[in-house]
């Protein structure tokens, strides 16, 4: 496989097709018609979905919430799809022509519970929206829904597709969609990420793997027969210190993080059983397989070490992001026709409450009004996504829109807060808007499409095959079942 960096060196040697004419204005006008009409549904079902909180492979209700609103507006819908329950494919096509899919994700993250108010208020429930998926999922179906309206009133050839996509925060659940084929047909993808910005920006992301080392040994009275046991624990924190001690001898930029998610039950019995969750980051994805062997090799030390055993599952892994410039000129060109957000005066006061629990030098709230340069970025841009896998299998183009506070942290309290209200709304709106023009330009410029293959052939380089990061293995449908709730 091609790593990011020789990627971009093929790029810088390709010359791209001139930019195609923008969309016509008459197009543009029915498009965010459409989507503006639509603004009061689409935002009931972010914030239903906001409310379910359902954390990966366990979005029973979030997902067949936008299935039945894509039914009821003539899309054929295929549940169940790549072995996921909750994972689906939603289509409508109107003869032959080209095929654009658009992705939407909908789980929530464990542990961050929390009202939709601008002060830290947990409420009952194991997750909460800090990655803004409730926005994600209802702008990117309403996206379509508009497209295909517009399709109808002006017999565009060519079919829109949706794709359910569950479990993104590290359940992998768009490699298995991957694996399966279900995008071998598809011409180009769009995506969006809620954020603290309006861009178009592409950049690569960082690849992972993640699973869970299991240790398993004897449990004894910890006071009276310490000696009959052996602590599953023990194996637990030996591995995370001979793993800490690695950090100085990976390559730069390797991210490793854990969470020791079952430490037994009670101090006073040796735990016979002990659970830690590792995660893998790099921008190279060879690294990536690199350094998780090497962390293997320490999980097999420790249990070697405490006389305990271990065994490993891969719950996740996926590739850095292709991406891909003649597809970012047209969601670039379509983020400026939409236009920016204005916020009013009680969203501006519930910002400025958010950010007074920031790090003094948070961005103005003004910013949420502006649209930031489109560009491909050089830097990884800290997290993973299972995007990623479908951009080195079809051109792939994504942008964020402002959801949350300025400043924000992602996978925080203050995301959940303003996921749950009108400023996330506001930032899904624009996405969708935007998606839609996009989708639509697309659809009337053969042109276009053929630019974005060319470039992405060219980055892939000739002899790409794509190999899962997670293997052949089965979706991990309980990974958010276990002590990691």
């Amino acid at each position: 496989m091609k790593t990011i960096a020789l990627a971009a060196a093929l790029l810088a040697g390709t010359a791209l097709p001139a930019a195609a004419e923008p969309l016509a204005p008459a197009d543009s006008r029915q498009i965010l018609a459409n989507v503006t009409a639509d603004e009061k549904p689409l935002a009931d079902a972010a914030l239903q979905i906001w409310k379910f909180a359902e954390v990966g492979y366990q979005e029973t209700q979030s997902s067949a919430l936008l299935q039945q609103r894509l039914k009821a507006a003539g899309f054929a819908v295929t549940a169940g799809v790549a072995g996921e329950p909750t994972a689906f494919v939603a289509s409508f096509r109107n003869g032959a022509g080209p095929i654009i899919g658009v992705l939407a994700e909908f789980d929530a993250l464990p542990g961050l519970a929390q009202a939709a108010v601008p002060e830290r208020q947990p409420i009952a429930g194991i997750a909460g929206h800090g990655c803004g998926h409730n926005l994600f999922g209802a702008a990117s179906s309403y996206a379509a829904i508009a497209v295909k309206q517009w399709m109808v009133e002006n017999d565009v050839k060519g079919e829109i597709r949706v794709y359910g996509t569950p479990a993104e925060e590290g359940g992998s659940g768009k490699v298995y969609m991957v694996r399966d084929g279900l995008f071998k047909d598809v011409d180009t993808v769009l995506h969006w990420h809620p954020g603290n910005t309006n861009s178009a920006s592409q950049g690569p992301s960082m690849a992972n793997i993640s699973g869970k080392f299991r240790f398993h040994g004897k449990s004894a009275h910890a006071a009276g027969n310490p000696d009959k046991g052996r602590s599953a624990l023990d194996g637990v924190e030996a591995m995370d210190a001979m793993v800490n001690l690695m950090r100085e001898h990976i390559p730069d930029r390797t991210r490793i993080h854990y969470v020791i998610t079952n430490g037994g039950k009670a101090p006073n019995v040796v735990p016979d059983e002990a659970e830690v969750y590792y995660y893998v980051r790099h921008m190279n994805p060879e690294i990536v397989k690199s350094v998780w062997e090497w962390v293997k090799q320490a999980a097999a030390g420790a249990a070697m070490g405490t006389q305990t055993k271990m065994d490993v599952e891969v719950t996740g892994g996926v590739y850095s992001m292709l991406p891909n410039e003649a597809l970012m000129k047209v969601m670039d060109r379509s983020l400026h026709t939409a236009g920016a957000i204005t916020w009013t005066p009680e969203e501006i006061a519930f910002g400025q409450k958010i950010q007074t629990t920031f790090a003094p030098g948070a961005p103005a709230l003004s910013s949420v009004g502006e649209i930031q340069p489109a560009r491909i970025e050089d830097e990884a841009l800290g997290g993973s996504t299972d995007v990623s896998d479908v951009s080195w299998v079809v051109p792939t183009v994504g942008l964020s829109t402002a959801t949350f506070v300025p400043g924000s942290a992602g996978h925080s309290w203050q995301n959940v807060a303003a996921a749950g209200g009108s400023i996330g709304v506001k930032g899904a709106v624009l996405a969708a808007k935007t998606l839609a023009l996009t989708a639509a330009d697309l659809f009337r410029s053969p042109d276009t499409i053929a630019a974005a293959k060319q470039e992405f052939a060219a980055k892939r380089g000739p002899n790409f095959e794509y190999k899962a990061m997670l293997g052949d293995r089965k979706p991990p449908l309980d990974y958010r079942k276990t002590g990691a709730e």
